[in-house]
């Protein structure tokens, strides 16, 4: 069985990755599947070429940010895997980021209430109240928090993905997920 690696950006999509994978019951060890954060998509190349074609020849797929999705588009074709459409070669576009698709997905309320269920309720009400957030959307105020202090982006994306409903995932995390 061919090794697959899964390329995202950074440490939280991993997680949200690996647990959305366990969710599905796949088991990434037995199907030889590794998801390595390159550290932001910029560090594409670096990865391409350590598991790519000219590399290990690891099956390679991934997640990026609609930001990043033209610098993606051509490491993959410097690769030689490409050209084509991202989603083709198995390379999936979040709209903004993981954080905005986990959100949209799970609606406000019920990621205000992943956030109360973590104690830190407050801690938002105190960021919504920030002089530079008040008139923001509360979508772009929870990235913010999600964004904003060292360790949440991480945290909360394990917590963010067991809330889902069961069948319920952003679609180009679902559609990664699936291709395993």
């Amino acid at each position: 069985m061919q090794a697959t690696t899964v390329l995202v950006e950074g440490e939280s999509d991993r997680v949200a990755v690996e647990t959305l994978a366990a969710r599905a019951g796949h088991d990434l060890a037995a199907r030889r599947v590794a998801v390595v954060p390159m550290g932001g998509a910029t560090s594409i190349v670096h990865f391409l070429d350590r598991y790519g074609p000219n590399g290990e020849g690891h099956r390679l797929l991934g997640l990026c940010d609609v930001g990043e999705s033209h610098g993606v588009a051509r490491a993959l074709v410097r690769s030689g895997i490409g050209p084509g459409p991202l989603a083709e070669l198995g390379f999936h576009v979040c709209d903004a980021d993981l954080e905005d698709e986990l959100i949209r997905c799970l609606g406000t309320d019920a990621v205000l209430n992943v956030i109360e269920a973590q104690g830190e309720l407050a801690s938002f009400r105190v960021l919504q109240r920030q002089p530079s957030q008040r008139e923001r959307p509360v979508k772009e105020q929870l990235r913010r928090f999600f964004g904003g202090r060292s360790g949440n982006k991480v945290r909360y994306a394990r917590l963010l993905v067991d809330a889902l409903p069961a069948g319920q995932a952003p679609p180009p995390l679902a559609r990664l997920v699936a291709s395993f």
